[in-house]
């Protein structure tokens, strides 16, 4: 895709603890206007703001949409609350002013107190607005500090504490990466068509490309998204944005995960926004049969005598039994009561993954048969429920699908 290259001022959105880094925010501050661009300044620490930086959102309007008065956080000396207020204030302050348009994008630095504050705040701005957080926890997990948004996270190798021969160079490529951001922006297509979210996984990857290609020929834009925990949350967060006409759930392994205490979940609300949202959701059981853990050693002790299979060396993989498969079964009946929209539930008899197939290492109908059984007798008799004596790859199993899907997006 092509960008179009602005050469008009962006204005950008500086948020972060002026009271404690307003030497390090003024450094950036001077080299994004030395770009032609402006700053809106917006304080989110609990004390007054350097003299040195001009703040133009307080740290008061912050504190207030949070909840709580700046001068009693002041008063409390609690860090605890104090950063769950400005968390929460910052959510609500940040979307307002985009919503507002009063920004392009939005930059920030911190240890990982300010990271957690400042990056809550750009989580409640929807995907494509630049974001760049420079940050001390840039080199660990940084999914808390992500969520479902694209915010590029910059290692501040240092901490954010003075310019100095290390930081400086760094700050520097960061304030010239915002900018960057804000000066491109990719050209609207020509074609705009409605979108359907799909979810994939190694081990039905064959099953979700035809459904991909049938269905990018029926005239939909399919995004894709791989089930690892993040992929299922990020999914569903664009089905909160209302940027999802339908959702062809093919793997829904993240549920195996949340129950089993593995890396994948997706955490309890996975499957309901589709149903909150009134849209069309075809559920599908894939790869239920399988729980993710890292290297063999990570996987729990209590799990040492259940049938394990090791994917690659970074994954674990745990098959699921009937007492976990059951659960599932009555979750997914709950969640697809629960929908407004049109729902239905495609099974595949002879297999939920490449590792069930017949013959396979994970191949365990009974366990299968749990599923389906609970998730059959506590289903509405009004949700459609097909079941298919094919595996979840073969590509019939691909055909019936789309057709389901596409049955539903008829019916909405």
């Amino acid at each position: 895709m092509s960008l179009r290259i602005f050469d008009m001022a962006k204005t950008i959105l500086l948020i972060g603890t002026f009271d404690t880094k307003g030497k390090e925010y003024a450094f950036i501050k001077d080299i994004i206007l030395s770009r032609g661009h402006n700053i809106l300044a917006l304080h989110i620490g609990v004390f007054d703001a350097d003299p040195s930086l001009h703040v133009d959102v307080s740290n008061a309007d912050v504190a207030q949409a949070g909840g709580t008065p700046i001068g009693q956080l002041q008063d409390r000396k609690d860090r605890g609350e104090a950063m769950k207020v400005m968390s929460d204030g910052a959510a609500i302050v940040v979307r307002q002013l985009y919503d507002d348009g009063r920004f392009d994008g939005a930059i920030g630095m911190g240890g990982t107190g300010g990271t957690s504050v400042i990056t809550t705040g750009m989580q409640s701005l929807p995907i494509g607005v630049p974001k760049v957080m420079v940050s001390t926890a840039a080199s660990g997990d940084t999914s808390v500090y992500i969520g479902t948004r694209d915010i590029a996270m910059f290692p501040s190798v240092v901490d954010v504490a003075g310019v100095n021969r290390i930081s400086r160079p760094i700050f520097t490529r960061a304030a010239g990466a915002i900018c960057g951001m804000v000066e491109s922006e990719p050209e609207a297509s020509n074609e705009e068509k409605p979108i359907l979210a799909a979810s994939m996984f190694g081990n039905t990857t064959e099953c979700v490309d035809r459904c991909r290609e049938a269905l990018t020929e029926n005239g939909y834009e399919v995004l894709v998204f791989h089930a690892t925990g993040t992929g299922g949350k990020t999914m569903e967060s664009l089905v909160d944005d209302g940027l999802v006409e339908a959702v062809i759930d093919i793997t829904t392994t993240e549920w195996a995960d949340e129950i089993c205490g593995g890396v994948f979940s997706a955490g309890p609300d996975r499957l309901d926004a589709p149903g909150k949202a009134g849209i069309p959701h075809l559920i599908v059981p894939g790869c239920i049969d399988m729980a993710n853990y890292g290297p063999r050693d990570t996987v729990p002790d209590k799990y040492n005598d259940r049938l394990l299979y090791e994917w690659n060396p970074s994954v674990t993989l745990m098959r699921t039994n009937k007492e976990e498969n059951r659960q599932m079964g009555e979750i997914f009946a709950r969640k697809a009561n629960a929908a407004t929209g049109p729902v239905a539930v495609l099974i595949p008899l002879k297999g939920v993954s490449i590792l069930d197939g017949d013959g396979e290492m994970f191949c365990d109908r009974e366990a299968d048969q749990a599923m389906f059984d609970a998730l059959k007798s506590n289903l509405n008799d009004d949700i459609p429920v097909v079941e298919v004596d094919l595996n979840i790859n073969d590509e019939a199993f691909s055909t019936k699908a789309v057709e389901m899907m596409l049955e539903l997006i008829g019916k909405k």
